[in-house]
């Protein structure tokens, strides 16, 4: 008996020779295609009436378990509140380091007409608002903008990086011309760190 099993579990997990390569190739023909296509299907799905948000952040090891838990929970209550359904929180790794993740949400809700903007912003500030609490930074590999700008200005970021990224602004975009006052206030003495900007 036991060794039908093993002989079935032989048959159903060896590969012939170059099968393991092919299916390799088709998972990342598949990556790719649905890679490429998420943002049509968003909007496909945003003009159907469903919320669709995605966020990343970075997070350490030991604070990740508890991170996640604050996260959904005000994510899940944020929905709950506005939206009247329970909606759906997916959350993936997009990076991997030795001292932590950086965790890539998608939410999904059912949005009310004519107020699905409205909707969003609370969904928006639930994520943002736990994200800060629980100790994780506000942005990981999409940058900060507009919207993450209110944040960026509790994010503890080291200053020699602000330094750095103001010194870069400051060569490439003397005048303040690209995105004016998002993360820099021009000022007569320089870029300055905006202080506070939020359109929520």
């Amino acid at each position: 008996m036991h060794h039908l099993h093993t002989s079935m579990i032989q048959q159903h997990t060896t590969r012939p020779e170059g099968a393991q390569e092919a299916e390799s190739d088709r998972a990342e023909a598949r990556w790719k295609r649905n890679f490429l296509l998420a943002p049509y299907l968003r909007d496909a799905l945003v003009l159907r009436g469903v919320i669709v948000e995605t966020f990343e952040t970075a997070v350490t090891w030991d604070k990740f378990d508890a991170f996640y838990s604050a996260v959904v929970s005000a994510v899940t209550a944020a929905i709950a509140q506005v939206c009247d359904s329970r909606g759906h929180i997916t959350c993936r790794f997009t990076h991997i380091y030795p001292d932590g993740p950086a965790p890539y949400f998608t939410v999904f809700a059912k949005g009310k007409e004519g107020e699905m903007v409205a909707q969003w912003e609370v969904i928006k500030r639930a994520a943002c608002g736990a994200i800060m609490a629980a100790g994780g930074t506000i942005t990981h590999h999409h940058a900060v903008g507009r919207d993450h700008a209110p944040y960026w200005q509790q994010d503890e970021a080291p200053l020699l990086f602000v330094d750095m990224l103001r010194n870069a602004k400051n060569v490439v975009d003397p005048h303040g011309i690209l995105n004016p006052g998002v993360l820099f206030d021009c000022s007569n003495s320089g870029l300055v760190r905006t202080k506070s900007i939020s359109h929520f």
